[in-house]
């Protein structure tokens, strides 16, 4: 056994956050809320990552009387992507987080390159493991926020590893789970077709108050490009995963 994966299997070692029905939708028209005001600066913040494949194409396509009846059972296949004919969608997303914390240090933390970092130390963010095949626990990121004096920003974000970008077949969607208070809710439901990466949400300390915003900002390029649009200033290079 590999340790990350027996790491993986002791991560109920953290506190799963509320177990309240309540939640915060965070939207454009509301895009931010404080974690401090929440009571919910403590403990361990749980960021989860999930997708699924949308069932608007089946749907929309049972609206197309004629064809289906002339072709019945192209109900059931899924359509092929543009400019991938040789199968169909299979996405792999993954979630990473960008940090800055207040002695000055940066970095990352995703599963290029095994930076996976640490919860007790810094940068006290820790991403679990990586999911490559979209089940139905996703991704997950732990932020201690016990040491939130250390940290100065963080931007979570979402990219699609394959070489098919198809975040508008995807509906992906980011939930904060505190350790008190209701979870945060964020959709990454805007149609960006090309999109490879995502900057889905923010956290900041001002004047040690946490507040988390959404960004729902897509990019063509990867995390370099979201490095420019934030200001990280990190040199990047290719990264690949293993084989599973």
């Amino acid at each position: 056994m590999a340790f990350w994966d027996g790491w993986r299997g002791r991560s109920t070692q953290f506190d799963s956050g509320s177990a309240a029905t309540n939640s915060i939708s965070l939207t454009k028209r509301h895009p931010a809320v404080s974690l401090s005001k929440q009571g919910a600066a403590t403990g361990n913040l749980r960021v989860n990552l999930s997708w699924r494949m949308r069932t608007s194409d089946i749907e929309g396509r049972s609206k197309q009387s004629g064809r289906l009846l002339r072709h019945p059972f192209k109900l059931f296949q899924p359509d092929v992507v543009q400019a991938h004919t040789q199968g169909v969608v299979n996405v792999d997303l993954d979630l990473g987080c960008l940090y800055e914390l207040t002695d000055g240090s940066k970095g990352v933390v995703q599963p290029l390159g095994s930076f996976f970092g640490a919860i007790n130390e810094a940068p006290y963010v820790k991403l679990s493991g990586d999911d490559r095949f979209g089940s139905p626990s996703g991704e997950t990121i732990y932020v201690n926020l016990d040491h939130r004096e250390s940290i100065k920003r963080l931007l979570f974000f979402a990219y699609i590893y394959d070489q098919t970008p198809a975040f508008d077949r995807t509906h992906a969607h980011v939930t904060l789970y505190p350790s008190n208070g209701p979870r945060v809710e964020i959709e990454l439901d805007e149609r960006a077709p090309q999109a490879r990466s995502c900057a889905v949400f923010s956290m900041e300390n001002v004047k040690g108050e946490l507040i988390v915003r959404r960004e729902v900002k897509f990019v063509y390029g990867f995390q370099a490009e979201l490095d420019r649009l934030y200001g990280w200033g990190l040199q990047w290079g290719r990264g690949y995963k293993t084989r599973t």
